[in-house]
């Protein structure tokens, strides 16, 4: 455990106010296990990058999650996409790549394609049908288009 002692500033200044304040010493005290190989730094770490790449944990924006199994998707997409599409700086390959679970990096392609296959979206009821509909493949309520062209 790491704890940090702070000073205590009587500035009623708006910027000390909501800062801590300056760090007087630092304890390091053993909870339990290695403490030589634990840090919360990483989980804090982790948890700001969550933060600032899934603007769904943040209240007050347009992609703020009202309905739970939506969060849930959202957070799954993220985290499959963080641990197998995104090449990290420091390990120079992707974290399942650095684990052995995959050989290459995967396109959001392959991402898609296996997560609509794993756990496809059941029709909603009483939701009219579009009647033109474009060529592809019908998964859930999503209608996936192959070799699609955005401009």
């Amino acid at each position: 455990m790491v704890e940090k002692h702070y000073a205590v500033n009587g500035s009623p200044e708006a910027a000390r106010r909501y800062s801590p304040g300056r760090v007087t010493t630092v304890k390091y005290h053993a909870a339990q296990g290695a403490p030589e190989h634990i840090s919360t730094s990483f989980v804090e770490r982790q948890n700001l990058t969550l933060r600032m790449q899934q603007r769904r944990f943040t209240r007050l924006t347009n992609g703020f999650s009202k309905n739970y199994l939506n969060h849930c998707a959202a957070v799954a997409l993220y985290v499959a996409h963080y641990n197998l599409c995104r090449v990290h700086e420091a390990l120079r390959v992707t974290p399942a790549m650095q684990l052995g679970v995959t050989d290459h990096v995967w396109t959001i392609t392959e991402l898609v394609d296996v997560a609509l296959k794993a756990a496809p979206i059941p029709p909603t009821v009483n939701t009219p049908d579009p009647s033109p509909m474009p060529a592809g493949r019908k998964v859930g309520r999503f209608t996936v288009i192959d070799g699609g062209n955005s401009k």
